[in-house]
């Protein structure tokens, strides 16, 4: 594996993963209490909850495949060698399972709970202020528009990303956000957030965002140009992404309820969603 990209072990993400979303949590019941709102109303509430996890599952693996073997289809990716079997495949299939289930919970938990709620909240108000028709909606997408590229940002000091993997991050965001505007919640994007970042590192043994894991299925490697193949940064750093991000909107449009709608930020005494 090339020293240019990050390795991630078991170990050390798990740790600093559940670490890192631990915080998150405590501050958002902390600021719950403050607010006098239950920390449902922050992303992790809402109907279906189970449903919505497993269906973001299996499209995140879904897609990621889609994106894979277009890839390999093209010429631009190719399979070496199957590295795993037997009780060592599943063992890091299980572990690599949690810690990305930590990576999901801690990112979007940060990124598109309390403060994509909070953002929205205040923006819905200048809009109001302003007059402006829709402002639940120019609101939220504000918000998300922000959120988003600003996680995808954070992916910058990771050692083989790239500006199209930057950008990449951001509209994968963007579809996250999509996905708690049709629910009101955040188990959807969860569930594929995991599943994406289960499927590239383990799955197929390809980089996530320039880092790659020890002890994943498969040796694969890019081929031709990177801003096709993906290079260091791995598929998301791919053009072809830009394709499977518009399915992976369709998807939720199709296959979501618009059971909350617009997202709007519940007031101060309203209860959780059930």
């Amino acid at each position: 594996e090339p020293r240019t990209v990050g390795i991630l072990r078991p170990r050390f993400t798990l740790a600093s993963e559940g670490a890192a979303f631990a915080c998150v949590a405590v501050a958002t019941w902390v600021m719950a209490l403050i607010e006098r709102r239950p920390t449902a109303a922050y992303g992790l509430g809402g109907k279906r909850r189970v449903r919505n996890f497993l269906a973001g599952l299996a499209w995140g693996v879904a897609l990621l495949s889609l994106l894979v073997f277009a890839l390999r289809a093209t010429g631009l990716l190719a399979f070496d060698a199957r590295l795993l079997s037997g009780r060592s495949a599943l063992g890091y299939a299980a572990v690599w399972f949690v810690g990305f289930l930590l990576v999901g919970l801690y990112e979007e938990y940060f990124a598109r709970g309390f403060v994509q709620f909070t953002l929205n909240r205040g923006f819905r108000g200048i809009y109001r202020w302003l007059g402006a028709s829709h402002a639940d909606a120019l609101g939220f997408w504000t918000a998300a528009f922000l959120t988003s590229f600003y996680f995808g940002f954070r992916h910058h000091t990771n050692p083989g990303e790239s500006p199209v993997g930057l950008f990449s991050a951001g509209l994968i965001a963007m579809v996250f956000c999509l996905s708690l505007w049709r629910t009101g919640s955040l188990w959807w994007a969860l569930g594929f957030h995991a599943a994406w970042d289960w499927a590239q590192s383990f799955l197929y043994g390809v980089a996530d965002s320039g880092l790659m894991v020890k002890g994943h299925l498969f040796a694969t490697h890019p081929v031709g140009r990177p801003f096709l193949s993906g290079g260091l940064t791995g598929p998301e750093g791919s053009l072809l992404l830009l394709p499977v991000v518009v399915v992976g909107a369709i998807a939720i449009v199709v296959t979501l309820p618009h059971t909350h709608a617009g997202y709007v930020p519940a007031s101060t005494h309203q209860a959780s969603l059930n």
